[in-house]
């Protein structure tokens, strides 16, 4: 009788801490290298877990445990898209850095008109500044960024931030970032109003 309690109680302990703050991906590996994930910051929206879909607002940001996605060929002038269960990716061409975006969109491309949140990870030294140019010289509106992140689990090599943009028109936008050390940028494709995802 003894025996079996002791077995019961043992189980009962064992799931609870593989579940609570241990893997949070089937088979234990916890978050993955190319997955999607949201940052809230205040009364921002997060991600699921796995979903891609919008849960409550929060400061924490919650990975998707979604496999690496492939490259969709939606970008434009050689930016790589990474469109799988959670969120958009593109990865930026960079001279002494490494740069990712994150797309808070449900597809690309993305919308003329439509306010559009994308995280960064970069690394190199120094602030962050950012700017997106249309390819006849329009600057798109900033609305608010960069905002440094102070942590999340984005896997992506780097600091983190957040910016808001509103791209005017369609085209092939090109996204300029640069640091003290490092810079780099993406170029992002933005159809006519309600065309894009």
């Amino acid at each position: 009788m003894t025996v079996a309690v002791m077995v019961a109680v043992m189980v009962a302990v064992g799931g609870c801490a593989a579940g609570a703050g241990g893997a949070s991906t089937a088979g234990g590996e916890g978050t993955r290298p190319g997955s999607a994930a949201s940052t809230g910051t205040g009364a921002e929206a997060s991600t699921q877990a796995g979903t891609g879909t919008e849960a409550s607002t929060g400061t924490s940001t919650q990975a998707d445990a979604s496999p690496r996605p492939t490259a969709t060929g939606a970008g434009c002038g050689g930016t790589p898209v990474f469109e799988g269960d959670g969120f958009p990716e593109v990865q930026g061409t960079a001279q002494d850095a490494e740069l990712w975006g994150l797309l808070f969109v449900r597809a690309t491309p993305l919308s003329a008109g439509d306010e559009v949140k994308v995280v960064w990870r970069m690394t190199g030294e120094g602030p962050l500044r950012v700017r997106a140019v249309h390819p006849d010289g329009t600057v798109a509106k900033l609305l608010w960024g960069p905002e440094e992140h102070g942590g999340s689990t984005w896997r992506r090599p780097g600091q983190e931030w957040g910016t808001g943009f509103v791209f005017q028109k369609p085209g092939c936008w090109k996204i300029e970032l640069a640091r003290s050390r490092g810079s780099g940028h993406v170029r992002l494709p933005v159809a006519d109003a309600g065309k894009g995802g």
